[in-house]
């Protein structure tokens, strides 16, 4: 797919992350070794989120948005069948360095989640983790991993919570305060200044619309609070107010029958 097929968003993002991919190296390695799924900022483990469906032996999957591709090496440890996609070619390459190196092997494709080249209810499990889920439009990727996704198949994304969108500031190395910076009625689209990266997020109630609107039952929201004593490398918030709001958050739901 050529970028001038692309829409604008998504091709802007596509440049982005080409652009950030060297820099997600390091961090993709950590995730690659790491013997139990960890999620978010806060590095909160899989036992305690509860992303993955409870069975995953012999099942399709698709991660949207795969990045370095270590969301799906922890599904295919598992045992299931993963596909990942990404629009950034970049991730791509090092996604597949790190396949070569722990012999681990998967499809890999370069695609947009909003609509991908995949026949209807090719998968039982679709999940993103800040992939599709943040850089792509909402309105779209969601009815595209539904109609992706066989009757009784879970979607699972991490996104940024909305309440945190009302705090953070437009410079991303300056910290969330506790002073509301934006509406909260209307949000969708973020174009940050001197950034050329486009990110999305919708309140909670137009996101619960959605979901049910593509086909989808909502079955939880899970806001991730800081861990005591937790730290992180993003200096867009900081442990002392992910302690006291929400600045992730999981939200559950399946394709109805």
């Amino acid at each position: 797919m050529v970028d001038d097929a692309l829409p604008e968003h998504v091709a802007r993002n596509r440049a982005y992350w080409d652009g950030m991919a060297a820099s997600w190296i390091a961090r993709g390695a950590l995730q690659w070794a790491a013997s139990e799924p960890t999620w978010g900022i806060w590095g909160i483990p899989e036992s305690e989120v509860g992303m993955f469906p409870d069975r995953l032996e012999g099942c399709d999957t698709i991660e949207l948005g795969c990045g370095t591709g270590y969301v799906s090496a922890w599904l295919a440890r598992r045992g299931a069948q993963p596909a990942g996609i990404d629009s950034s070619s970049r991730q791509l390459e090092t996604a597949r360095s790190f396949q070569q190196r722990h012999g681990l092997h998967f499809p890999l494709h370069l695609c947009n989640a909003e609509a991908t080249p995949f026949a209807d209810a090719s998968f039982d499990f679709a999940i993103s983790e800040h992939g599709a889920s943040v850089w792509c439009d909402p309105y779209r990727w969601i009815p595209e991993a539904a109609r992706l996704l066989r009757p009784g198949g879970q979607l699972s994304f991490l996104t940024g919570s909305p309440i945190f969108m009302l705090f953070a500031p437009d410079d991303d190395d300056v910290p969330a305060g506790e002073t509301l910076v934006r509406p909260y009625f209307g949000m969708h689209r973020f174009d940050w200044p001197g950034d050329p990266s486009v990110e999305f997020h919708l309140p909670h109630g137009e996101m619960l619309r959605l979901l049910r609107r593509s086909g989808l039952e909502p079955l939880d929201l899970i806001e991730l609070q800081a861990p005591p004593g937790a730290t992180t490398e993003f200096g867009y918030v900081t442990p002392e107010w992910g302690r006291k709001w929400p600045s992730e958050e999981v939200w559950i739901a399946r394709r109805h029958g």
